[in-house]
């Protein structure tokens, strides 16, 4: 039987980041949210790496307009 994955929104993410943050024990906080505390490790460097760009959904990494623009181009040239 196959499991369905599970789906956290941007705010839960968020949320679960800061409290870790705040608290420190992310074993623990993992366990009270009842997610693996790696994904937890793995939000956290997401949302260290650039805030603003975390949690992009459905394994599309949001760009920043540089990004973006170099993207385009590299597009032009094929």
């Amino acid at each position: 039987m196959k499991k369905s994955r599970k789906k956290y929104s941007k705010e839960f993410k968020r949320k679960a980041v800061e409290l870790s943050n705040v608290r420190g024990d992310v074993r623990e906080i993992s366990e009270e949210l009842g997610i693996n505390p790696n994904l937890l490790h793995r939000w956290r460097r997401e949302f260290s790496a650039d805030p603003d760009l975390a949690f992009s959904g459905n394994g599309k990494k949001q760009q920043s307009p540089e990004e973006e623009e170099i993207s385009r181009l590299k597009k032009q040239l094929k």
